[in-house]
């Protein structure tokens, strides 16, 4: 057989496949209007979108993956289909910190999928205002970053707000060294970019641009908006802004660490049941005494709750009092973990649930 017959046989099984998978695909999105449906005829307040129903079925989709495509993968192809037919009960309205070509919008799109309605917010507290003025279902702000650690700001939002975390999402974040049309590699005397991302790639940028003037600017995407025109001018984004704004990259990947990884929160106004794999986040005031950090988490190490952070913040009510914001493994639900709380709340002056959400699934 030659290998034109060869390859006509197999093209003719991936077209008998792609016709089997076009026809499952709508025969799910049937399936998902009868939900819509059935959800709008008992009344009341209509949840379309599950956050804890979507993460058990991205955990079973890779679970049962076999290969050779990888698990993130195949959960980014359901994530999709699962958007579009989402979308055909009602699409969700999300805010982000932007502008359009941000690492959040990706995160966004990571998330919701690209069936979800995005729409870029000028700062954390507009997003956080949007989705309180419910013209939004949710909003997604980054919290921290695995090399230049917590976002504070996001964290002081929610003292003032009765915003609940509904999900959370870990983004592998890529850096790359980006021109437009007028400058050349040679040439390059400023390089903008968010002063974290600088941050990030403070070591790449001594060893090649020692002599290259540093910008920091509000974020990436305006970075990438800035050296579309401009001489002589470089930006650090990621690979959305680099189509956004059609540069060319000079280098990829050119972060200091590997595994530089920034996790957003996604917020709501509704509590979120059970996964089965979940986290919760909770915000504490202690009272100012000794021993008051101890009494804090020690029903967390009695019962053998994991704690997967810990975040110190000045209060707003009084000089030198602090806020803890405390992250761990357990729903709200969870017995195990409503022992602890009801602990917790006895021995502290103020004590707030920011949620119980799944775990990112990355």
């Amino acid at each position: 057989m030659t290998e034109a017959e060869q390859l006509a046989i197999l093209r003719d099984q991936i077209d008998q496949i792609d016709q089997q998978i076009q026809t499952l695909i709508n025969q799910r999105a049937q399936c998902a209007q009868k939900v819509a449906e059935v959800k709008q005829a008992s009344g009341g307040d209509v949840q379309f979108y599950r956050p804890e129903r979507e993460a058990q079925v991205l955990r079973r989709v890779m679970e049962r993956n076999q290969g050779p495509l990888s698990d993130e993968e195949m959960a980014r192809l359901f994530r999709e289909i699962m958007s579009a037919c989402l979308a055909l009960e009602e699409p969700v309205k999300v805010a982000f910190l932007g502008p359009e070509g941000t690492f959040t919008q990706e995160a966004s799109l990571k998330h919701f999928g690209h069936s979800a309605v995005t729409t870029p917010m000028a700062s954390i507290d507009d997003v956080f205002r949007e989705v309180e003025a419910g013209a939004v279902a949710y909003g997604v702000v980054p919290v921290e970053n695995s090399t230049e650690g917590v976002i504070s700001h996001t964290l002081d939002s929610f003292i003032d707000s009765s915003l609940k975390i509904s999900g959370e999402v870990v983004l592998r974040i890529h850096q790359y060294l980006l021109v437009g049309t007028n400058t050349r590699r040679d040439k390059i005397s400023r390089i903008y970019s968010h002063s974290s991302s600088l941050a990030q790639c403070r070591k790449w940028l001594d060893q090649h641009y020692p002599t290259a003037e540093r910008i920091a600017v509000s974020s990436n995407a305006e970075a990438a908006r800035l050296v579309q025109s401009e001489w002589h001018s470089a930006a650090i984004a990621g690979d959305m802004a680099a189509q956004l704004y059609g540069l060319e990259k000079l280098a990829e990947r050119i972060e200091d660490q590997p595994d530089n990884s920034t996790r957003f929160l996604i917020i709501g106004n509704q509590e979120v049941l059970a996964s089965g794999d979940d986290k919760t986040s909770l915000m504490v005031a202690t009272r100012n005494q000794p021993g008051a950090l101890h009494d804090l988490l020690e029903p967390f190490h009695r019962l053998g709750i994991d704690l997967t952070r810990v975040e110190t913040r000045p209060s707003k009510v009084g000089a030198w009092n602090y806020v803890f914001f405390i992250d761990f493994a357990g729903h709200a639900g969870d017995e195990k973990v409503q022992t602890a709380l009801k602990e917790i709340g006895q021995r502290v002056s103020d004590m707030k649930i920011l949620g119980s959400y799944p775990k990112g699934v990355l």
